[in-house]
């Protein structure tokens, strides 16, 4: 008696991808040089993570479409963190997008608010005394 001959499965084709989720339709995008977006000098301003960008315009047709999120996202304070974030682009490629927009005053960069290394004494004086007579 001979064993039984096991044959090979093959599928007939490879199952295709999954459509994208109900209202991401636009987010499978081409790759993209990072040059493009920050033109041909790559010139960058002394910014760090913490930095707040404000706008200081409204988007126009002739914006390119990241300098356009960028005023739109900025209306309030963010920082370049969180910009780099919300765009899915690199730290290095938004502050080259950030310095072209600065020199063209589309944008104020400012350093976060720092607090004070140490409280004051007398504030802290107070709250104690303001505790104790609970």
């Amino acid at each position: 008696m001979t064993p039984p001959q096991r044959q090979r499965r093959t599928p007939a084709r490879p199952p295709a991808p999954p459509p994208p989720p109900a209202g991401q339709e636009g987010t499978r995008r081409n790759p993209e040089r990072l040059f493009v977006i920050g033109g041909v000098d790559g010139a960058r301003a002394d910014m760090d993570l913490v930095t707040l960008i404000v706008a200081r315009a409204e988007p126009s047709p002739s914006t390119i479409p990241e300098q356009a999120a960028v005023l739109r996202l900025c209306a309030a304070p963010l920082s370049v963190a969180e910009l780099s974030a919300y765009l899915s682009l690199p730290f290095s490629a938004v502050t080259v997008l950030l310095t072209e927009m600065l020199a063209a005053e589309l944008v104020t960069a400012r350093a976060p608010i720092a607090r004070q290394a140490l409280p004051d004494r007398s504030l802290l004086e107070a709250v104690m005394h303001g505790l104790q007579r609970l």
